[in-house]
């Protein structure tokens, strides 16, 4: 038992209940700002008006009990300490770092609020988010030209040619609403516009390329990256909505990806569905057992838990990969996690930006370890074994790092087949200069890893998913992809017939 902590839970329950309907002062400059915009975006204005920025202060919150407290700053400016964080305390905040600062109504005030700006209240959970891969999710896909070559065959325009099809290249609209709608953009000012507004006339505002975009890996105009609005959206922020699974499965839905499909499949999946209506999404620390039942993504990745007696299970943490030993979205194999968030450094011994050979050797120098793996399994296992006995949890584990082995083992027998179809000139491969994606041949190997294989070890990991992991998009897939890249290959080097072209 943990009596110190239970007390602390009791008050922060007590303390939530005091503010459920409280609303905190509103600075001047803030109800400014509401004095218009209560007419011209009446669904933001209600929407803040129900969020915790709206009904307790800086200074209330840095008095509530510690384990109950949402912000992880120990003091605030002083100027921001009594007042609501409304409009003006997140728009109106550091306007020097800024690129799209500009004068409206008598304020300097910028469009897009970043990480720098929730770093005021928020600074541990910006600094561990900012050592995450999502953060350098932008980078890692613009930055690395293998990556960036995967990206240019899936989304460009396919044009016939003698030969292979040539690919032109995806406009910048259909960049941002498709892998970078996720990944996140990169922001630019290029210039400023006049518009005509019912209630102040005319105005000007800054034009922002790449905007709009709520991507985890934005790179913003103060030189921060990500959105925090990927998670806790605006202008509610709650903890409620960022706990759901239907958060995440905004960018992990596959089928590369196909975490909520196959979360929501899985037996975890199915209890959230049944029951989440009976569940306390709000909590801080979330109980297990008494707020919720069975995890949802954040449970198992991000949230502080504690037992109904007060005995912690895990840290709360924005580091999504602090509780992942394993990088099973295959790239092209699953993988121990990066020690950088920086991909980008990454090179396998073919200098490739790959985290692995062709051959699926990990390029270990930029890989975590096998202690670092033994702590992050550890502490993940620890989620599961507040519902699951030990022997449950070896026996799943067990089985997820077979799958792993596995799903690695096949992928390497399409990749040696490619291997020989690049060997014997059937398709350009990139040892002669060409890329590794734009074939059919190749695109059908693409199949292996970046569908079939990813979806088999997401159904492995989540402990369920049925059909996922063998026939829709699983095993069967897989398999069948193999076959048909061995038998394109053993097709294309049988001698023609005399006289046939």
């Amino acid at each position: 038992m943990y009596p110190g902590l239970f007390m602390a839970l009791l008050a922060a329950a007590a303390f939530s209940a005091r503010l459920a309907f409280a609303a905190a002062p509103v600075s001047p400059e803030t109800e400014s700002c509401l004095d218009c915009h209560r007419q011209i975006h009446p669904g933001i204005v209600a929407e803040w008006e129900k969020s915790r920025h709206a009904r307790i202060t800086p200074a209330e919150a840095l008095a509530a009990p510690r384990a109950a407290r949402r912000l992880s700053a120990t003091a605030v400016p002083p100027a921001l300490e009594g007042y609501a964080v409304g409009c003006f305390e997140c728009h109106g905040l550091r306007p020097g770092d800024h690129a799209d600062s500009f004068e409206h109504n008598g304020f300097d005030i910028h469009q897009v609020v970043s990480p720098g700006d929730c770093r005021t209240c928020h600074p541990e959970e910006t600094s561990q988010y900012a050592e995450n891969l999502m953060s350098r999710a932008y980078g890692n896909l613009a930055g690395n030209p293998v990556f960036r070559d995967l990206e240019h065959t899936i989304l460009g325009r396919l044009r016939p040619a003698k030969g292979k099809p040539a690919i032109e290249p995806a406009a910048e609209p259909t960049r941002a609403e498709g892998c970078y709608s996720c990944h996140g953009t990169k922001l630019r000012v290029v210039g400023k516009e006049r518009r005509t507004t019912e209630l102040a006339g005319e105005l000007e505002f800054p034009v922002i390329e790449g905007w709009p975009n709520q991507g985890v890996g934005r790179v913003n105009l103060d030189g921060t990256l990500g959105s925090c609005a990927a998670c806790h959206t605006r202008h509610l922020f709650a903890v409620k909505t960022a706990r759901q699974p239907y958060t995440c499965k905004e960018c992990h839905v596959g089928p590369d990806v196909p975490a909520f499909k196959v979360y929501e499949a899985s037996k975890h999946g199915n209890l959230f569905s049944s029951h989440a209506a009976e569940w306390n999404f709000e909590r801080v620390p979330w109980t297990v057992g008494r707020d919720f039942t069975a995890p949802t993504c954040a449970a198992c990745h991000v949230s502080a838990l504690v037992t109904p007696e007060g005995r912690p299970v895990a840290r709360r943490t924005h580091r999504m990969n602090d509780r992942l030993p394993w990088r099973i979205f295959g790239l092209i194999y699953a993988h121990p996690h990066p020690l950088s968030p920086d991909t980008t450094v990454i090179r396998n011994t073919a200098g490739m930006p790959l985290p692995t050979d062709l051959s699926g050797k990990p390029a270990e120098a930029f890989l975590i370890g096998s202690e670092e793996m033994e702590r992050r399994r550890r502490t993940l296992q620890a989620v599961c074994l507040s519902c699951h006995g030990g022997s449950w949890v070896n026996g799943f584990w067990a089985r997820f790092e077979h799958t792993i082995a596995e799903t690695n083992a096949k992928t390497r027998d399409a990749t040696a087949v490619l291997e020989e179809i690049w060997k014997a000139g059937l398709a350009a491969g990139p040892a002669g200069g060409g890329s590794p994606f734009d074939e059919p041949i190749e695109r059908r190997w693409a199949d292996v890893w970046l569908i079939y294989a990813n979806t088999i070890r997401f159904a492995s990991a989540m402990a369920g998913g049925g059909d996922y992991g063998v026939f829709a998009d699983g095993r069967y897939r897989l398999n069948q992809a193999v076959a048909a890249l061995e038998e394109w290959h053993r097709e294309r080097r049988k001698p023609k017939a005399a006289g046939k072209p």
